[in-house]
């Protein structure tokens, strides 16, 4: 196979207002080009700069040579029959994160990595299975969205809020606190007035509990939160979730009453994947509201979602609505997620790029 041309221009999807303003500076521009970029990057969705027509030609002409404007790479995309798609993207340097899009009947999600891999081996999450690779950059995470808006025609942004892709969840491939800067940087260019424009209260941002960052990402961005809990024991929980034996429940639980943003307003979600025989019982459901007391929450039950060689089993329906009533009788609001993308195993807990795969295979010695 031929190697991937080196491509040394800088990228500017990613850089922050003030970064593209030192970029236009060293061009020798005014800083003024910077914010009719930041338009045509992410009002407007442009990538080719002869189509940004309020810069003049001279830049237009000039930009290529030292810039650029790109999206990642599609290995593959498939379209759920429930309406949910998928796509493997892949970066410049082979490594492939997976991002999903759930559409609801007015509105949609998509569901965003952060990381290629995942450092927190959580033994119900088949992205647990595949080793950490590397964080991804701000202009990585922000680009899966981009060009989920491109596979939608959503450009450019539309001012009345009329669109599928209307909310972002970070609950895709990695733990995003463990990738704060990135993150809370690509999270800023997305919620930014200017651009993309996706208001903070239709961002969710998922964490395994990463306690310290929890508190600075109310600070800093003040989007949804949503914890992977998953058990109401720290001995089960630190099977199920191993990060627990860091940082246990308590103190989860404590920054979660701390977070800044949170009231009966906009409640916490608590994510509870439901195991059959495992974390399921009407002890672990009362347990559940105990340890929520006095948290303005929400619950979402997951039915577990297989993938080859999982470990678990799903709990049954009965059981799963048994669980719900004893919350709700509590008065927690405990919807059961509909599992959605299973047929291209787009649901939850299923994604895992292809990169292990491929690195597996060039490590095999060559035959004749």
């Amino acid at each position: 196979m031929d190697a991937p041309i080196k491509d040394d221009r800088t990228e500017l999807v990613g850089l922050s207002r003030q970064e593209l303003a030192e970029e236009m500076t060293k061009l020798g521009e005014k800083p003024f080009r910077a914010k009719q970029l930041w338009h045509w990057i992410y009002h407007q969705g442009k990538t080719d700069f002869a189509e940004m027509t309020t810069l003049s030609k001279d830049v237009r002409a000039k930009l290529p040579e030292t810039h650029k404007v790109t999206r990642p790479g599609i290995a593959t995309e498939q379209t759920s029959e429930d309406g949910t798609r998928k796509w493997l993207f892949n970066f410049a340097d082979g490594k492939e994160v997976e991002t999903v899009y759930i559409p609801e009947t007015d509105r949609g999600a998509v569901c965003v990595s952060s990381q290629v891999g995942c450092t927190l081996a959580c033994t119900f999450c088949h992205t647990g299975t595949q080793p950490m690779v590397r964080n991804l950059t701000a202009g990585e995470i922000v680009g899966q969205f981009m060009a989920a808006r491109d596979s939608y025609d959503e450009w450019p942004t539309p001012q009345d809020g009329g669109r599928m892709l209307s909310n972002i969840v970070m609950m895709g491939m990695g733990e995003p606190l463990f990738n704060y800067e990135n993150v809370a940087k690509a999270l800023t260019i997305i919620m930014d007035g200017e651009g993309i424009s996706i208001s903070k209260r239709r961002i969710t941002l998922s964490t395994s509990g990463i306690v310290p960052e929890i508190e600075r990402c109310g600070d800093e961005l003040g989007v949804n939160l949503a914890i992977s809990l998953h058990a109401v024991r720290d001995d089960l929980r630190d099977v199920i979730v191993p990060i627990n034996k860091k940082w246990p429940i308590s103190e989860l639980l404590d920054a979660c009453r701390r977070y800044p943003t949170s009231s009966n307003a906009r409640r916490i979600t608590f994510e509870y994947v439901m195991l059959k025989g495992i974390n399921d019982t009407d002890a672990d459901a009362y347990e559940l509201v105990n340890l929520l007391r006095g948290i303005p929450a929400k619950i979402n039950l997951i039915p577990f979602n297989p993938w080859p060689g999982a470990p678990y089993e799903c709990s049954s329906n009965n059981r799963i609505r048994k669980f719900a009533d004893i919350v709700n009788d509590a008065g927690y609001s405990s919807p059961v997620r509909t599992p959605r993308g299973r047929d291209i195993m787009a649901a939850c807990g299923q994604l895992k790029s292809a990169t292990e795969r491929v690195r597996k295979f060039s490590d095999q010695p060559a035959t004749s």
